[in-house]
């Protein structure tokens, strides 16, 4: 963990994904969501492509293989993030980003009744602790909308989209961890995914949001330049070298510090207003999601302690 190989790619990755959530604040000022994430993933598409064919995975799919692209295409790159993009109208870049820290749970839940991953109890209990902490986040963006009245008014339908982003993000999850999406290169299907999802969202922001629009904010393009190569390319390569480096259970930890830059940058630049309900809440959040995260680790251990008391019969495993 104290390699330069680990920590470099660790606080370049948790750095860069806590930013992005603030930079898409300004891709939806003015500019129809739907399109902003159109504009996004049509830079980001030929660039991961690239970063497949430099990495000499391999691009050719069978037909399995890209209709799965094809549905984590539509989850991930699409209704994710057409969700997100539009909660974010209504809700604090930092308090979205913190509640996508959860987005485990429904992984371990969807993987429970898709796959039949067991869920252990330290998981769901530090998963309630965290859920506790988002919650008094939540009730604090509540009660700061002067919109909120009755029935929470905006701030309730960003809280939806928002669940409703992490619902499809955790769909895509699971269903590429199965038989066929462990036969492809991560980079490769995510490509793939990536291309699929771009077209999806070309015409859904047609149909929604009219003929596309062309900014002229050089701070517009530069944010879809960013998220697209930086938030979108060049982590994934980091990202999964972590994976290979330290395990895929040490690596989530960095959801940790990706959440923790995203609520400095909306202090920061959102004047996102500290109270005792809102710190204890992030505090109750990081500490659930620990407590959950270790859980799985625990595991993650005991399943390789007992894989090495048998014959190895396969070196292919997800990376999830």
């Amino acid at each position: 963990m104290l390699n330069w190989r680990v920590i470099v790619p660790f606080v370049l990755t948790g750095a860069i994904w806590g930013s992005t959530w603030f930079i898409i604040t300004g891709q939806i000022d003015g500019v129809p969501a739907a399109w902003s994430v159109f504009y996004r993933f049509a830079l980001a598409t030929p660039a991961l492509f690239l970063v497949a064919w430099a990495m000499k995975r391999r691009l050719v799919l069978t037909a399995p293989e890209h209709r799965l692209a094809v549905l984590v295409g539509l989850f991930q790159f699409s209704g994710n993030f057409l969700f997100v993009y539009h909660a974010e109208l209504y809700v604090t870049s930092g308090v979205v980003a913190m509640m996508f820290g959860l987005l485990m749970v429904p992984n371990a839940l969807l993987a429970r009744f898709v796959i039949g991953e067991k869920v252990q109890s330290g998981f769901l209990r530090g998963s309630a602790v965290a859920i506790v902490g988002v919650s008094f986040l939540l009730v604090h963006e509540w009660l700061a909308n002067p919109d909120a009245g009755v029935i929470g008014g905006n701030v309730a339908l960003g809280i939806v989209l928002a669940m409703l982003g992490i619902l499809a993000a955790s769909v895509a999850n699971v269903i590429q961890a199965n038989p066929t999406g462990r036969g492809v290169p991560m980079v490769s299907l995510l490509a793939w995914a990536m291309l699929y999802g771009t077209l999806f969202d070309l015409g859904f922001a047609w149909l929604t949001a009219g003929p596309p629009p062309v900014p002229a904010s050089a701070s517009y393009w530069a944010g879809i330049v960013y998220l697209a190569l930086i938030g979108s390319v060049i982590t994934f390569p980091l990202h999964y070298n972590l994976v290979r480096e330290i395990g895929a259970g040490r690596t989530a930890y960095n959801s940790i510090l990706t959440i923790s830059v995203a609520m400095l940058i909306s202090t920061l630049f959102e004047d996102y207003q500290w109270t005792w309900l809102t710190a204890s809440g992030m505090a109750l959040a990081v500490l659930g999601m620990v407590l959950a995260l270790r859980a799985r680790r625990v595991k993650s251990v005991q399943v390789q302690q007992s894989a090495q008391m048998r014959p190895h019969t396969s070196d292919s495993s997800p990376s999830t």
